[in-house]
């Protein structure tokens, strides 16, 4: 068998490496693929469909594809008001300005989303985390107007961030918070809502600015003289209601548009209630009066003041890291169900203009929440003009419906809230974490009872350093295997996975499963040399001493100069005790460092194979030489 020849080609130019390290790092879906063979009319147009969606889907759209829209554009409407007026709440804001944020992003979104499906508004965890940041320095009680101005501030943060983000192709910012971390952090921030709403279900007036699960139980037991049966009687009907239509749904997906006209209809029987006990011993709390009109310029009232500038910008980076991870992840959901695909980038350039310009009109906050998108997507909206259909509705509420919501009672704005938060702890991908993966199943708790115990940010940070932690333990720890030959065939495979492999004798084949850095280079010279000794005093009781030792680059993407430096040194050491180093199949990016550092040329190219078949071959080769040569000094000292 010849052995395959192995590339020694000149190592590329820096330009080359660099430019092709950026595109993997920046483009890997490639978006320039599309402009490839355009005259430069058509490279325009296709840039313009790029950056501004809306003139990709436009020119085919058709009264077919609107009549579903409109549907799903009505129907969110429904469900936007009154997540609109609540969510405002969590965030301590007029409720009339959750009312405005389903208004001008969605416009905006409906021109530059990328997603058919995402349905966007405010969101509970970043309206609580709102508050609760910006209430540490401004009280929203004592100075409603400084707060709400830096409210606004926060959200034109969120959006000048997420803009570029998307414009600087840095959406891997994003994977750090892993799948884990958010399901945690939903569940927690879902626990410590619910619990807040226990003011607004128990009718009471009093209670803490804090937010954790200790302080909140205090807060309400400690004020348990204010607590009103009658309130609690009606929000615990109002929450049945909302739980059973749910279930309605989750018995049968037909029925989803009763789940998404519950809320409305909460709304609308609380109004009537409220109306009707207005003036009598048993009158509830109501949201106070909403007045008509469009959102108003905020422009001028953004503030950067020096002493509030922090509190603006952790509020504004963390709720926009939030929002993306939750509005991309969603959108990207719902598409793999059609087999389409969603542009992170793009949406991040989506959201952070929708976010810019909702705070000059007097918008906090928005993405894409999944309930909303969710009920978007079963009514059938065939594009982003199903948001245009929620602005043009949100519109005339604004212009003439807004005072009739004036009634809609606390209790059952706690109610909705409720309800929609207990969706949001999700059990059974607890569960599944813990059946697959005891150190995600971690991440997931450090997360959970971080934001229910301590404060939403603290247990984000908790979670996120932990993922963190395994990363950095995966880098510093690779993967590492010993190889045997699986009988009757030319592969080899990890012994521990396959008993059945067996080692060549005389030779000790390893595989290398990451990148050799600075963090790791101590770890495998040390793994190598202990597989050597461990080889060794096998080898010694069945008289085969180790040759030959057999390195599997294959899974080996990149090498530094301290990784270089490993090689080298382990190299050397074998080369003491009289064991032959070899080679096998290194990448691209590490043949090119070992040809630079001159590595090539001390292990020799006659070590360096395609595949391991060849290595041990060579192995074999060489030892019978070695033995040849033995027997021939021998006969030539006899003689």
């Amino acid at each position: 068998m010849n052995p395959s020849r192995v590339n020694f080609n000149s190592p590329r130019k820096f330009r080359t490496t660099l430019k092709s390290k950026c595109k993997e790092t920046f483009f890997p879906d490639d978006p320039f693929r599309q402009f490839k063979n355009e005259k430069p009319l058509g490279k325009a147009k296709k840039t313009l469909q790029y950056f501004v969606p809306i003139f990709e889907w436009l020119p085919q759209y058709n009264f077919k594809m609107f009549r579903f829209d409109l549907l799903a554009g009505i129907t969110i409407t429904s469900l936007a008001i009154p997540q609109g007026i609540s969510y405002a709440k969590l965030a301590e804001i007029p409720p009339i300005i959750g009312l405005y944020s389903s208004f001008v992003p969605a416009l905006v979104y409906t021109i530059f989303g990328s997603s058919k499906h995402v349905a966007v508004g405010t969101v509970a965890a970043c309206s609580l985390l709102i508050a609760d940041t910006i209430g540490s320095k401004v009280s929203s009680k004592d100075d409603p107007t400084l707060y709400l101005h830096l409210v606004f501030t926060a959200a034109f943060i969120t959006g000048v961030f997420q803009a570029a983000l998307g414009f600087l192709r840095l959406g891997i910012l994003v994977d750090f918070l892993s799948h884990s971390t958010i399901t945690g952090f939903m569940g927690g921030t879902a626990i410590i809502i619910c619990l807040q709403q226990l003011k607004g279900l128990l009718g009471m007036k009093h209670f803490t600015t804090k937010t954790d699960v200790v302080s909140v139980l205090h807060a309400v037991f400690e004020n348990r003289h204010e607590w009103k049966w009658e309130t609690a009687v009606v929000g615990m009907a109002f929450l049945v209601f909302l739980l059973f239509t749910r279930y309605l749904r989750q018995r049968n997906p037909k029925l989803f548009w009763v789940s998404a006209m519950a809320p409305m209809v909460v709304v609308i029987l609380g109004c009537l209630l409220a109306y009707l006990t207005f003036d009598s011993k048993y009158s509830i709390q109501t949201v106070g009066h909403l007045h008509k009109g469009l959102n108003p310029i905020s422009i001028k009232y953004l503030n950067f003041d020096t002493e509030y500038l922090p509190y603006t910008l952790k509020a504004g980076i963390i709720t926009g890291i939030i929002a993306l991870a939750e509005g991309i992840a969603i959108g990207r959901s719902f598409a793999i169900i059609k087999n389409e695909q969603v542009d992170g980038n793009k949406e991040m350039i989506a959201f952070g203009f929708m976010n810019i310009v909702g705070s000059f009109f007097s918008c906090y906050l928005t993405t894409g929440p999944f309930s909303k998108t969710a009920v978007n997507y079963n009514s059938g909206c065939k594009t982003a003009a199903s948001n245009f259909v929620m602005a043009i509705g949100m519109m005339l509420t604004l212009l003439f419906l807004a005072p009739l919501f004036s009634y809609t009672p606390l209790v059952a704005l706690s109610a909705i809230i409720m309800s929609a938060m207990l969706g949001l702890i999700n059990y059974e991908e607890a569960y599944h974490l813990f059946k697959v993966d005891k150190f995600d199943f971690c991440i997931c708790l450090a997360a959970f009872f971080g934001v229910a115990f301590i404060t939403m940010d603290m247990g984000l940070m908790i979670s996120v350093a932990l993922a963190l932690l395994r990363a950095l333990l995966y880098v510093a720890r690779p993967a590492a295997c010993k190889l045997g030959k699986l009988s009757d065939s030319t592969l080899y495979r990890d012994i521990e996975q396959y008993t059945e492999a067996s080692s060549p004798p005389g030779i000790l084949a390893i595989q290398l499963g990451s990148p050799i850095y600075y963090a790791n280079g101590n770890y495998i010279r040390e793994r190598i040399l202990r597989w050597i000794r461990n080889d060794e005093g096998i080898s010694h009781a069945n008289g085969k001493a180790v040759k030959h030792v057999l390195l599997d680059l294959t899974g080996v993407t990149s090498i530094d100069t301290t990784g270089i430096e490993t090689l080298v040194e382990v190299l050397r050491m074998l080369e003491v005790e009289d064991i032959k180093m070899k080679i096998v199949n290194p990448r691209q990016d590490v043949m090119e460092k070992m040809m630079r550092s001159k590595f090539v040329d001390k292990i020799g190219k006659e070590s360096i194979f395609l595949c391991m078949e060849d290595a041990v071959e060579a192995s074999y080769d060489f030892s019978a030489l070695k033995e040849k040569q033995g027997r021939e000094e021998q006969r030539s000292g006899v003689a």
